[in-house]
């Protein structure tokens, strides 16, 4: 039905900067509020950025003036910029995008596989 693919992580010096792309394909009527999250091994998934459909967004305090969070509605995707990256920004990042399928119009919340940031000192 909906498919998510992040892209965009990669290996990184500290103080330097990714793009992550979260893609949504499928049958899709409506790709709607997305956020990022992240996961180091033993913790939980953090919440670290959201953007609602029309373009509102949110931040985690600790990235807050580093990242920035966008979309495009006509390619259904949704990016984060990453500067001035940090060890601890060292995480697998996933999406998860409100979606309503275009077949059913129900909405389901749907997340990538996630792609792998490793921030070096």
């Amino acid at each position: 039905q909906v498919q998510l693919v992040e892209s965009g992580g990669g290996l990184v010096q500290a103080g330097g900067s990714l793009r992550l792309s979260c893609a949504a394909s499928g049958s899709i009527f409506s790709f709607n509020a997305v956020g990022w999250y992240r996961q180091t091994p033993g913790k939980q998934r953090e919440l670290v950025a959201t953007i609602t459909s029309g373009g509102s967004t949110n931040y985690a305090d600790s990235v807050k003036g580093r990242f920035t969070i966008s979309r495009d509605n006509a390619k259904n995707t949704v990016y984060l910029q990453m500067n001035s990256l940090k060890p601890e920004d060292t995480a697998v990042y996933y999406c998860n995008a409100h979606t309503v399928v275009r077949d059913t119009l129900y909405g389901s919340n749907y997340w990538g596989q996630g792609t792998q940031v490793t921030v070096s000192s």
